[in-house]
Parts: C-alpha cells; structure tokens; sequence
C-alpha cells in the first residue's frame, strides 16, 4: 500500500524493520521492493480498464470471485446466525427459560468468542494455513453441530437438565471452531486472492454476499425456528457438510506464497521473467540469512 502511495521510503523502513533486522541495505529488502513495484506496475497498466466485469472475465477470476461470494455468504449460513441472532429461542428449546441464565450464557459467549478469535484464530492461522483451518474449522462445526442437534432432540424427549448443560457446552464448542476461521478470514482470505487492481472490488463482493446473507437469514431463521425448532439445526448440518465438501475441493492454499505470487495458484505457471524474479528474491533471502537478518518475504500470506 505504501509503496503503491509512492512513499517508497516509509515502505522499505517497514520492510528492513520486519524482514531483515532493521538493515535498509538488505539484499532481502531489495528484492521485495523490486517485486512488489514489479507487481503494481504491470496491474498499474491495466488499471483504467478495470470494471467490475473484469471479476468475471477469466476462469482464474470466476473462481476468485465464486470463492468471494462463498466465503461472505457462509459467513452468515453455517450455523452461527441461530445462535448469534436467537440465542434465547435456543435457550427455550431445552429448558433454559429465565432471564438471568440466558443474559449470563449470552454474555460469557461473547467474551469467549472475543478470545478465541483473537488469540487462538490468530495464532493458528499462521501456522496452518487457510485452508487447512477452513477444513479443520467447518468439520469441527459439523461435528459439534450433529452432537448439539442430537442432544436438543433427546432433550425434547426426556427433558433431561444434564442434556441441556451438555447442549450449552456444544453451542460454545461449536463457537470455538468458527471463531478459527470464520472471524479472522472473512476478510483475510479475500484479500489475499484478489490481485491488487481486483482486491478492493473483490471484498466488496463477500461484503455484498455476507450481508446479503445476513439479510435472508434474520428473515427465514425465526420463522424456521418457530415452525420446527430444534429440527431446524438438521438444516444446518446439510450445510455445512455441502460447505467442507465444497472448501475441499475449491478453496486453494495460499500460505507461503506473496501477494505478488498468488497468482500463480490460480492462474498456472509464472512466466520466465517472474520465475527469475523469484529465484534472485530467494538468493537475496540466502544472503540476508547469512548476515544474521531475520529474512522473510514480503507479504507472505503465513
């Protein structure tokens, strides 16, 4: 961005300060400051022909943008809409009806969705990549979502209060796993597989998709809940497990790689002169390592 700004200066201060030890010399530094004014100046060409239609004119970009309205529409139908939305008509379902209990559970569901997300969603998207959380995220969503299901309909049956504490202790599990990557990749994901003439347009679809989403679910979840409520989950339970399937086999891996590579991933092979460019960003990043810089590359999606 800054670089894009034309502030160059405040752009390799950054870029020695986190990936090479503070050395603005760094041959590492170097290397990203020419890849990324590479990377603009062939989007910058162009840019003036960019329109909205350009979202849809490649299979590279179809795909880009499907997984945009994807994202931003899943966002808000996986599940997590009935307990954010109309918590106390899932309280009410198995048995937890006074208005002390379900302002504490709502209130100890907002602190541990603000910690989840924050600590471990941001930590663990470093370390596993997105896919691999969006996986481990919505199967674990699923799981808990069966279970939850399970033990409202025994519920029903027995009214049982140990099935409904059970209940309640599913609803934060379920939380958990969508705090994962549900909260910290609405909007990371996105960026990262837009190139940079397409990015802003880009988010403003899974913007669109989740409000959209938003918008249908506070319509038909209440009206769902009311006519058959805890079948109603059932519903849920198809979707996500429509949702891993499609996360499997469409949504790619994009950690380890730079803004400027991406591309790549949906695009096919770099060319000649982009291959080279990253072979001397690895030699620049062999020297830097070799004068004890902590070397990384420039926006690696890690």
């Amino acid at each position: 961005w800054l670089v894009s700004k034309g502030r160059k200066e405040e752009a390799r201060k950054v870029l020695a300060e986190f990936h090479a030890g503070g050395d603005l010399e760094s041959p590492l530094v170097e290397f990203e400051m020419q890849e990324i004014e590479l990377a603009l100046t062939q989007e910058a060409d162009a840019i003036s022909a960019v329109s909205w239609a350009e979202l849809f004119r490649t299979p590279a970009n179809r795909k880009r943008t499907l997984i945009a309205v994807i994202v931003g529409w899943f966002a808000q139908w996986n599940g997590v809409g009935v307990v954010s939305y109309y918590l106390v008509l899932v309280l009410n379902t198995i048995g937890i009806t006074k208005v002390k209990d379900q302002t504490l559970i709502n209130g100890l569901l907002q602190i541990f969705n603000w910690l989840a997300s924050t600590f471990l969603g941001a930590m663990m998207v470093d370390r596993l990549g997105r896919r691999t959380l969006f996986l481990l995220s919505t199967g674990g969503m699923l799981v808990s979502y069966i279970i939850w299901t399970g033990l409202t309909a025994h519920f029903v049956s027995s009214h049982d209060e140990s099935t409904g504490r059970a209940v309640v202790a599913f609803i934060f599990i379920f939380y958990l796993f969508y705090d994962i990557a549900w909260t910290p990749l609405l909007q990371a994901y996105p960026v990262e597989i837009f190139p940079y003439t397409l990015r802003g347009r880009g988010l403003s679809i899974t913007y669109i998709s989740s409000f959209t989403g938003l918008i249908v679910g506070n319509q038909a979840n209440p009206i769902a809940m009311k006519a058959i409520t805890w079948k109603y989950y059932i519903v849920f339970c198809c979707i996500l497990a429509v949702l891993f399937v499609i996360i499997w086999f469409l949504f790619p891996e994009t950690k380890g790689h730079t803004l400027e590579e991406i591309r790549e991933v949906f695009e096919g092979k770099l060319d000649d002169q982009d291959k080279l460019a990253r072979v001397e960003s690895a030699i620049g990043e062999e020297n830097t390592e070799q004068k004890g810089g902590n070397a990384k590359q420039v926006e690696i999606a890690n």
